[in-house]
């Protein structure tokens, strides 16, 4: 071998051993340029591409299975749901393993800050908002790069929208504002902070930093998304106009056949808000095209909804109301939209005819078939307990008048009556036993939706057979409570004595046309005579018809303690009523005369002052004039309910002044908080204020002392007296949101 082999030979094997003792002293804390590119690429490709790839996918399944609400305001960002993650969950947690390599292998790399984000990224869709946050304060605190500092903050500030902390939110949203942010922070900063706003109800706010990022967005299904929530935010904020414009955005960003199905949909709703005439009389065209085309075939129900939705806002109640039937009726199994159509039916019902029964009806089938997680479900439940409240005020003043006047009959005419009731019942139930024999018979045979009243999807709540029918069923509930009160489910649960069934004659068993075998013979047949079991039938319904009209008979108030409990029922009842048309349904014309009604009827009854206090507002509210004012001066001079009527009386300036000194002390007590001592001086204080311009404030500033002082049940109180005693402050929206709070935290400890 030459001698030049050797020197080549020599200077290779010094170059292996030069980079093998190089890589081997690569230590993860090393700051030297071959260990840091080492960490560097190995960081790179072994840990965060890997990483990065999979938090990616898991974000683009979660946006295609995505389940939108085209019925609600969809949310800007999607909400993380510990329920929809699970497909996804594994590649998560392998991400933040992947993830996770580089803090404990390679701390010298550039990518240690890109890491820990991607970590917090991971954590936040799967809902572990307290270790994300934690991360994202982490790299923000301990980073070395701005840019992967500023992505940590926009993590931190999506976290805390989620937690629904949103003063930390908007601390975080404030500090970045004023730092120089890359284009990627800059578009997931707007996102974001439009998102924080949207939650908070702001909704003008939300569209407008919306609009700022759709120059930095790329066509397509999610730009086209966030076109279609921008005009949803107009159309809330009252600006129809703008909400158009972002439809027309949505057919131009290559959207989904949901998403311009709906940005039509939309848009024609918004042009009957702004009054392009043009526009809504072309509107009926689209209707008829919709209508045709058959790849609308399961998105009937909403056409028809946005139709009758046109036709509520002309004014047209009846033909919007038949409008919203169709719209149900062509439901189907898919019944999505079917709980919105009944509240807005509902919604006709209560505001526009007055009628709460019917309202009723509909708001019970809304609540039976809407997701609790809607945001229209508490405010839902809400008014549902309210119109509960009204029907049972309703049925007992009803029932009770009806019971009082059967009490005052002969015995022979009431048993006419009672007879007759007994045979309509009857008949009732016969129907209904004959409509559920042919459904168990179309069952049978595989063909129960030709039985008419079997299904719920294309009959209004009214027509529906009552056990596929939940407003039935609720009302069936509440009207046998009415009637019987609490009963369990069992035989005989009419009688009042249980202990024995009924025997009837030739038979050897409580039941009827049926005779054991002996104890002899356990095979003996079981035939009876015809003669036999015809008078077993006889004896049966004659025994039947006896203990109802023995258990209805019970119910009448014979006596003079049963009759004066009936009448303060009654009397309860029209109390109750009249301060429900005035204060929940604000309807002066029909509280008018129930409370008329219950003083003509009850002329001593111990809310007269009120009732008093509550029909002068009520002709006050109507413009008429009345002498209530007079009577509550003249027989209850010394109640709150009198001095309430002195407000408008004119104050002098030194009063005035007065008064805004004792405010002004109070106010400092409990900015101090010395809570006690300002809410007695507030109590002493409110007679003093009757009629100035502060009353209502003081009074609010009570309700608030009493919240911090006293229990919950005291602080509702005294929101309920606030919103009886000042019916037109300009405090009252703040007042009924602090009521929902409380009713939310007392409903949380339930």
């Amino acid at each position: 071998m030459s001698r030049c082999f050797y020197s080549r030979l020599f200077l290779l094997l010094a170059v292996v051993v030069l980079l093998t003792g190089g890589l081997i002293s690569c230590s993860q804390y090393s700051t030297k340029a071959i260990p840091k590119g080492y960490h560097n690429l190995t960081a790179h490709y072994n840990a965060y591409v890997i990483a990065r790839d999979e938090i990616d996918q898991a974000e683009q399944f979660l946006f295609k299975k995505r389940q939108e609400n085209y019925n609600q305001l969809l949310p800007i960002l999607l909400p993380v749901d510990s329920m929809l993650i699970q497909p996804v969950k594994p590649q998560l947690d392998d991400a933040i393993k992947k993830a996770s390599l580089i803090p404990e292998r390679h701390q010298n790399s550039k990518w240690l800050d890109n890491a820990y984000n991607l970590i917090g990224r991971a954590r936040l869709l799967k809902q572990d908002l307290p270790n994300a946050i934690e991360v994202f304060k982490y790299v923000n605190t301990k980073g070395t790069n701005e840019d992967d500092k500023h992505t940590a903050l926009v993590g931190l500030m999506r976290a805390y929208v989620e937690a629904s902390d949103y003063v930390n939110a908007l601390n975080v949203a404030e500090y970045l504002r004023q730092q120089p942010l890359n284009k990627t922070n800059t578009r997931d900063f707007y996102l974001t902070k439009a998102y924080l706003h949207e939650r908070q109800g702001e909704y003008l706010t939300a569209a407008g930093i919306l609009e700022a990022t759709f120059p930095v967005l790329k066509k397509g299904e999610s730009t086209a998304r966030l076109h279609l929530i921008a005009g949803q935010l107009y159309d809330l904020s009252g600006q129809p106009s703008k909400a158009v414009e972002q439809y027309r955005q949505v057919l131009r960003s290559r959207p989904s056949y949901d998403q311009s199905f709906y940005a039509n949909l939309y848009a024609i709703q918004s042009n009957g808000l702004t009054g392009d005439q043009k526009r809504v009389a072309q509107s009926a065209e689209t209707f008829d095209r919709l209508l045709k085309d058959r790849k609308n075939e399961d998105l009937k129900d909403k056409i028809y909804f946005t139709m009758g939705l046109l036709e509520a806002r002309r004014g047209n109640t009846d033909k919007a109301i038949k409008l919203y039937s169709q719209s149900i009726q062509v439901a189907g199994s898919t019944n999505a939209q079917v709980p919105y159509t009944y509240l807005e039916i509902g919604k006709l019902y209560f505001d526009k005819k007055a009628d709460y029964t019917h309202a009723k009806a509909y708001y019970d089938s809304a609540l039976a078939l809407m997701p609790k997680q809607s945001a229209d479900y508490t405010a839902l439940l809400n008014r549902k307990k309210t119109l509960d409240e009204f029907v049972q005020y309703k049925t007992t003043i009803q029932t009770d008048d009806s019971l009082l006047h059967l009490a005052q009959l002969d015995p022979a005419t009431l048993d006419k009556l009672l007879d007759k009731a007994i045979d309509q019942r009857e008949k009732e139930d016969k129907a209904q036993a004959a409509l559920a024999q042919q459904i168990i018979d179309k069952a049978t045979n595989g063909n129960i939706s030709s039985v008419p009243g079997a299904t719920n999807s294309n009959l209004q709540p009214t027509e529906r057979w009552v056990l596929y029918n939940p407003v039935a069923l609720s009302q069936g509930r509440q009207e046998f409570s009415v009637l019987w009160g609490n009963r369990q489910l069992e035989d005989n649960w009419r009688r009042s004595n249980k202990e024995a069934s009924i025997a009837l004659p030739g038979a050897n068993s409580p039941v009827a046309g049926a005779s054991p075998a002996n104890s002899i013979n356990p095979n003996a047949p079981l035939a009876q005579s015809e003669a036999t079991q015809a008078a077993a039938a006889t004896a049966g319904i004659s025994t039947s018809r006896k203990a109802q009209k023995e258990a209805m008979t019970a119910k009448i108030p014979f006596s003079k303690e049963a009759q004066l409990a009936t009448n303060q029922r009654i009397e309860t009842a029209l109390y109750k009523l009249g301060k429900l048309y005035k204060l929940q349904f604000n309807q002066p014309a029909d509280a008018i005369p129930t409370f008329e009604q219950l003083l003509t009827r009850y002329p001593n009854t111990l809310q007269k002052p009120e009732v008093y206090y509550l029909l002068y507002l009520s002709n006050e509210q109507l413009g008429k004039t009345s002498n209530w004012k007079d009577k509550l001066l003249a027989e209850f001079p010394n109640t709150s309910y009198a001095r309430l009527t002195g407000r408008a009386a004119a104050q002098t300036s030194d009063s005035e002044a007065q008064a805004l000194k004792t405010y002004t002390a109070i106010y400092e007590l409990y900015q101090a908080n010395n809570l006690t001592e300002a809410l007695a001086r507030a109590d002493a204080s409110m007679s003093s204020f009757a009629g100035t311009q502060l009353e209502d404030k003081l009074a609010l500033l009570r309700v608030i002392l009493i919240g911090k002082v006293q229990n919950v049940e005291a602080y509702q109180r005294a929101l309920a007296e606030f919103v009886r005693d000042y019916p037109a402050s300009q405090l009252l929206p703040r007042v009924k949101e602090m009521q929902t709070a409380a009713e939310k935290v007392t409903a949380k400890r339930q």
